[in-house]
């Protein structure tokens, strides 16, 4: 058995120093690293996806209203996609370069988006894309939204 002499407010100091608060200190700065760094990797940053059509002068309406309906329809089908929203361009600016109707997306995260570029329903549309043969060109963009 050890004996302390704590008669001494300095050996009581001491034994508080080493045998309590430095473990706990210790401790608690882990826990605290562990709490916040956990908060910072759980954040996902959500993803962007634009797409910009061009239609071909002789697509109808309803071939165009197909694509988006398809597009859309995504949403319900490839998990991970938080929003789709579309229209179509009305700047006055004039420097569309013919690209009139957009296609924006958002994804919880890069992961959901990598998951939604080869997945067979997005496969599927690009083949009805194919089928109706309506567009001419197309760009997309994709970006994490800076805070």
């Amino acid at each position: 058995m050890i004996y302390l002499d704590l008669s001494s407010p300095n050996m009581l100091i001491e034994v508080f120093m080493k045998r309590l608060f430095i473990p706990l200190f210790f401790i608690l700065a882990v826990s605290a690293s562990i709490f916040f760094s956990s908060l910072t990797m759980d954040k996902k940053q959500t993803v962007r996806h634009v797409v910009v059509f061009k239609y071909k002068p002789e697509a109808t309406k309803e071939q165009i209203k197909q694509v988006t309906d398809a597009l859309r329809g995504l949403k319900e089908t490839i998990p991970g996609i938080v929003s789709f929203e579309h229209g179509i361009n009305n700047s006055p600016e004039g420097k569309n370069l013919g690209f009139t109707h957009v296609y924006f997306l958002t994804f919880e995260d890069e992961k959901a988006r990598d998951t939604y570029l080869p997945h067979p329903e997005h496969k599927k549309f690009g083949q009805l894309l194919g089928k109706l043969g309506v567009l001419e060109d197309v760009f997309v963009v994709d970006y994490a939204p800076e805070k």
